[in-house]
C-alpha cells in the first residue's frame, strides 16, 4: 500500500494488527467507527507462535465468524501429549465433541486481518510508531494518537481513542512508562519448524497434507485474500515438561513440525547465541525425543524471543487502551497467547466504544474489571503450572501424581483447552 492520507480525526487508531488489533479493528469497524490499523510490517508474515487454537479459543473464532476458515486452514487437534521426567506420560482427550486447531500464525492473522478489512477499518502496513502524543493542557494527561513513521517521513496521526496492541515489546506502552521487564523470571523461547520428524501417530499427516500448497505461495502479498483451503486430520499437541523447561511440539498444515524450546537463560550463558545449535542439542539429549528427531531437518533458522515476562500497569491514560501482549505478555506453557490476545481484542473493543459513547469516567475501571473477571481464573492457573515447572521437586511429585492418577492430568489438560469456555459457546 502506497498511499498513506491523513484524516482530521480518527475514532480509533490501533497500533499492531497482531490479533488482538485486528480483533477490535473488526467488531470496531463492524459497530461504525472509522478505525486506523497500522503495523510495522507487511502481511501475512512469519510470528514465532506454538501454532495451536485451544478449543476454548476456537469457539471463540466462531462467534467472530471465522471458525470454518480456521478449521479449513487447520489441523484438527483432539488432546494433549503430556510427558515428564523418568517415561510419565499421559495422553489426555479434550471431552467428546470439543477439539482444537494447529493453525499457521501467518494464516490465522491473515485471516483476522482480511476479517477487519473487509468490516471497513483502512489498514496501513511499514508503518512504524515512534511513540504516543500525549495532549498535557487538560487536567490529566490524553493520549491523542501517535507519531508515526511511513517512506522516510514521521506524521501525526489523531484519534480520540488509540489502542496499543503493538506486542510485548510495545513502543506505546513501553514509552510511557506503563511497561517492564522484570528481573524474575528470565525465561527465553527458541521456535522453528522442522520436516522429517516421526509422530506419535500415523494419521497426523496424509500425503494429501504433505504435498498441498500453502497460502502465501498462491497469494499477491497484498491482496488480503484468504488463502486457499488445506484439508486436515487429527493431531495431539505435545508439552514435555522438563527440569526447568519445557518443549512443545505441534505439527502444523504442510507437514512440518513446530518445535518450541522454553528455558531460562541469562545474557552471560552464551547459550542463545547459537539457538540451532542449542535447539538440536536439547532434542538429541532427551529420551523421549530424540529417536523421533534423529531424521528431522530444520526448514529455516530458528527465531528468538525473550526474556518472556513483561509487567504491565493497567493503563489508566484517558485516550488509551492497551490489548494483547503490550497489556502483559503470557508465558506461552497452556497456549493462552492467543485466547487472550482475541478476547482482549473484544475486551478493547468494547471499551473504545464505551469511551466513544460516554467520555473517559470509569472505562479503565470497568475494563481492568472485565479483564479480571474473563482471565483471573487463568493466569492463576498458568502461574501455577509455571512454578511447578521451576522446580525440580515439584516436577518429580507431579510425575508420580500423574502414574498413580491419570484422571487428574486429564483435567488439567481440559483446563488448560478452555473447554468450559468451549461448552458455553
Amino acid at each position: 500500500m502506497t498511499r498513506f492520507p491523513n484524516y482530521p480525526m480518527l475514532d480509533v487508531l490501533i497500533v499492531g494488527a497482531g490479533p488482538a488489533g485486528a480483533v477490535a479493528a473488526m467488531l470496531l469497524a463492524r459497530a461504525g467507527a472509522r478505525v486506523r490499523l497500522v503495523d510495522r510490517a507487511d502481511f501475512p508474515r512469519d510470528k514465532l507462535c506454538g501454532d495451536t487454537v485451544n478449543p476454548g479459543t476456537l469457539a471463540r473464532l466462531r462467534r467472530l465468524g471465522i471458525g470454518a476458515a480456521v478449521d479449513a486452514r487447520g489441523l484438527r487437534v483432539d488432546g494433549m501429549l503430556v510427558t515428564g521426567e523418568r517415561g510419565t506420560a499421559i495422553e489426555g482427550r479434550y471431552p467428546r465433541g470439543l477439539f482444537g486447531r494447529a493453525i499457521l500464525r501467518r494464516d490465522l492473522d491473515w485471516l483476522l486481518l482480511q476479517q477487519a478489512v473487509q468490516a471497513g477499518s483502512q489498514f496501513d502496513p511499514h508503518v512504524a510508531v515512534r511513540d504516543a502524543i500525549v495532549d498535557a493542557s487538560q487536567h490529566g494527561p490524553v493520549v491523542v494518537g501517535a507519531r508515526v513513521g511511513h517512506s522516510g517521513s514521521t506524521r501525526e496521526l489523531h484519534a480520540r481513542v488509540t489502542i496499543a496492541a503493538d506486542g510485548r515489546r510495545s513502543t506505546v506502552a513501553f514509552g510511557l512508562g506503563l511497561a517492564r521487564h522484570p528481573n524474575v523470571p528470565r525465561r527465553w523461547a527458541i521456535g522453528a519448524y522442522f520436516d522429517g520428524v516421526r509422530h506419535v501417530s500415523d494419521t497426523c499427516l496424509t500425503p494429501e497434507t504433505i504435498n498441498a500448497e500453502t497460502a502465501e505461495r498462491a497469494e499477491p502479498k497484498n491482496s488480503l485474500r484468504v488463502p486457499r483451503v488445506l484439508r486436515c486430520t487429527s493431531v495431539l499437541g505435545e508439552m514435555h515438561v522438563r527440569k526447568g523447561r519445557y518443549i512443545g511440539v505441534a505439527p502444523v498444515p504442510g507437514g512440518a513440525t513446530n518445535v518450541c524450546l522454553v528455558k531460562p537463560s541469562h545474557p552471560a550463558d552464551g547459550d542463545l547465541r547459537d539457538p540451532a545449535a542449542l535447539l538440536t542439542r536439547e532434542l538429541a539429549r532427551d529420551p523421549l525425543l530424540r529417536d523421533r528427531f534423529a531424521d528431522a531437518r530444520l526448514i529455516a533458522p530458528p527465531v528468538v524471543l525473550g526474556p518472556l515476562a513483561i509487567d504491565v500497569q493497567p493503563a489508566a491514560i484517558d485516550g488509551l487502551l492497551l490489548a494483547g501482549d503490550a497489556a502483559g505478555f503470557i508465558d506461552p506453557m497452556t497456549g493462552d497467547g492467543l485466547r487472550f490476545a482475541i478476547h482482549g481484542g473484544e475486551l478493547a473493543a468494547s471499551a473504545a466504544l464505551d469511551a466513544l459513547a460516554r467520555g473517559w469516567p470509569g472505562v479503565h475501571a470497568r475494563l481492568a474489571e472485565s479483564r479480571r473477571r474473563e482471565f483471573g481464573g487463568k493466569w492463576r492457573f498458568n502461574r501455577t503450572l509455571r512454578a511447578l515447572v521451576a522446580s525440580p521437586r515439584a516436577v518429580d511429585a507431579a510425575a508420580t501424581a500423574a502414574r498413580l492418577a491419570p484422571s487428574l492430568l486429564r483435567a488439567i489438560i481440559s483446563r488448560a483447552g478452555d473447554c468450559d469456555l468451549a461448552r458455553q459457546a
